[in-house]
C-alpha cells in the first residue's frame, strides 16, 4: 500500500508544471543549479585570492626546495659526462675537456658565478675556484687535464668532483638533507653533515622550545585576564578590552624597540632596580640581546592572540554552573577544575595553536632583541633568502617548518578535535 502511494505521488509530481508550462521537477533542478552557480561566483574572488596568495606560493616554495639548475643549465657537457658515468668514476681526459669547454662558455656568458655559487652551497670555498679558473679558461688547450690542474691543483680533489656530480642534477633532495643536518658522500650515501654545518636541527629545537615556553606564558597570563573580561560588568570589561587591543594599534617595530629601551643594561627596568636598591650598579641584569629578550618581547606581542579566543569561549559560560558545583559541596578548585576548565578547553587549544603558529614564524622581534642566542629558525630562513641567496635551502627549511606545524595541527585534532576549535 505504501509503495503504491509513493508511486502515485511520484507520478503526480511528474505531471506538475510551472506557470509557463515547464515540468516542476526540471524547473526546481534548474533553480538549484542557478543558486549553486551564484554561490560559487560569490566566493570565487576569495578562492582566487587564496590560490594566488597562499596555495601557489607554497607550491613554488616546495618546488624550489628540491630544484636548482644553476649548475646543470650552465655546465651541460660536464653534466652529460656525469649522466653517462657511474658515481665514483675517476675523471678522465674527456671529463676535463667537458669541464674546460663549460668553464669557457660560462665565463663568456658571465654565469660562472652562478655555477660556483651552486657548488659552494654544498662545498664551501669553491666559488672563488670557479671564478678564477673561468678567467683562464679561454687559454686552455689539450691536454685539458694538465691545463686545468696547472691553473689550480684543487681540481684534482675527488670530493670536488663528487660534489659537482651531486649538483649536476637539477632536482635533488640535498637541500632537505641539509635542513636536517645530513649530507651525501661521494658514493651518494646519506651521512651526517660536518660538525661546523650542524646548526639547523639545533635551531629547530631552540625555536620549538622558546615558542612553546612563550605559548605557556601567554596562557598563564592570558587566562585570568580573559576570565576578568568575561565576568566583570560590561562597562569595566569594555575598558579592559581596549587595553588588551591597544597593542594592535601600535606598530610591531615600535613595540619591539620599546622593549629594547626598557630591558637594556642602562634601560628603565635596570635603572629602577638600581634606584630601589634591589641590585647594585655593577650587577645590572642582562635582559636583552639574548633568549630572555626574545621571550619577554614575544610574550607581550602574542598575548592578545591568546586572550581573545579564551574570552570568546568564557563569555557564554553561565556563572550558575560554578555556583551549582559549590552548592553541591565542591571546593573552589574542584569546581574550577571539573566544571569551568573543561568548558574553556576549545579556547585554550585555539589560543595555544594560534600563538604557536604565529610564534614560529616571527623573525623581526628575535632579530632585534634576541642577539645570537635568541635567534629562531625564521631568522636563518631570512638570512638565506636575503644574504646568502640560497633560496633552495631557505625553501627546504621553510617546508620542514611547515611540516612540523602541520604535524602539531594533526596532533591537536587527534587529542582535542578540530571541531572544538573556537577562535571567536
Amino acid at each position: 500500500m505504501a509503495d503504491a502511494t509513493a508511486q502515485i505521488a511520484a507520478a503526480g509530481t511528474e505531471r506538475l508544471t510551472t506557470a509557463d508550462g515547464r515540468p516542476l521537477k526540471s524547473a526546481l533542478a534548474r533553480a538549484q543549479a542557478r543558486a549553486r552557480r551564484r554561490a560559487f561566483l560569490l566566493v570565487l574572488p576569495l578562492l582566487l585570492f587564496v590560490v594566488v596568495t597562499f596555495i601557489v606560493p607554497i607550491g613554488q616554495m616546495l618546488h624550489r626546495s628540491i630544484h636548482n639548475d644553476g649548475f646543470a643549465a650552465n655546465m651541460p657537457q660536464l653534466t652529460q659526462w656525469f649522466a653517462e658515468t657511474e658515481p665514483g668514476t675517476e675523471p678522465d681526459e674527456a671529463a676535463y675537456a667537458a669541464l674546460a669547454a663549460d668553464l669557457k662558455a660560462a665565463a663568456e656568458a658571465k654565469t660562472i658565478g652562478v655555477v660556483g655559487t651552486r657548488v659552494n652551497y654544498e662545498m664551501a670555498g669553491t666559488r672563488s675556484l670557479f671564478t678564477s679558473t673561468g678567467r683562464k679558461a679561454r687559454n686552455f688547450e689539450p691536454p685539458y687535464r694538465a691545463a686545468i690542474l696547472e691553473a689550480d691543483e684543487k681540481w684534482a680533489n675527488p670530493d670536488l668532483w663528487g660534489t659537482m656530480r651531486q649538483v649536476s642534477r637539477a632536482y635533488s633532495p640535498n637541500f632537505f638533507l641539509a635542513a636536517v643536518d645530513l649530507a651525501r658522500d661521494n658514493e651518494g650515501n646519506i651521512v651526517r653533515a660536518p660538525a661546523e654545518r650542524r646548526v639547523y636541527v639545533m635551531l629547530f629545537e631552540r625555536t620549538f622550545l622558546i615558542v612553546g615556553l612563550i605559548t605557556f606564558l601567554c596562557l598563564l597570563l592570558g587566562y585570568p585576564v580573559a576570565h576578568l573580561l568575561a565576568t566583570l560588568p560590561l562597562r569595566t570589561s569594555n575598558l579592559l578590552m581596549i587595553l588588551v587591543l591597544l597593542p594592535f594599534w601600535t606598530s610591531l617595530l615600535v613595540r619591539t624597540t620599546s622593549w629594547i629601551v626598557l630591558l637594556q643594561g642602562q634601560g628603565v627596568v635596570n635603572n629602577t632596580l638600581v634606584a630601589t636598591g634591589l641590585i647594585s650598579d655593577s650587577s645590572r641584569i642582562q635582559m636583552i640581546y639574548n633568549q630572555a629578550g626574545t621571550i619577554i618581547a614575544m610574550t607581550h606581542i602574542l598575548l592578545p592572540f591568546m586572550i581573545l579566543p579564551l574570552y570568546s569561549v568564557m563569555r557564554p559560560i553561565p556563572p550558575s554552573y560554578v555556583r551549582a558545583a559549590r552548592s553541591l559541596g565542591a571546593s573552589s578548585w574542584t569546581a574550577f577544575r571539573r566544571v569551568y576548565l573543561p568548558q574553556t578547553l576549545p579556547g585554550i587549544g585555539a589560543g595555544a595553536l594560534l600563538v604557536f603558529i604565529l610564534g614560529v614564524g616571527y623573525y623581526i622581534t628575535p632579530a632585534l632583541v634576541g642577539g645570537a642566542s635568541g635567534q629562531l629558525i625564521s631568522n636563518l630562513i631570512a638570512f638565506h633568502m636575503q644574504d646568502s641567496l640560497n633560496w633552495s635551502l631557505a625553501a627546504a627549511l621553510a617546508a620542514v617548518l611547515l611540516g612540523a606545524v602541520l604535524v602539531l595541527y594533526w596532533l591537536y585534532d587527534r587529542l582535542v578535535g578540530i571541531d572544538n576549535l573556537k577562535l571567536g
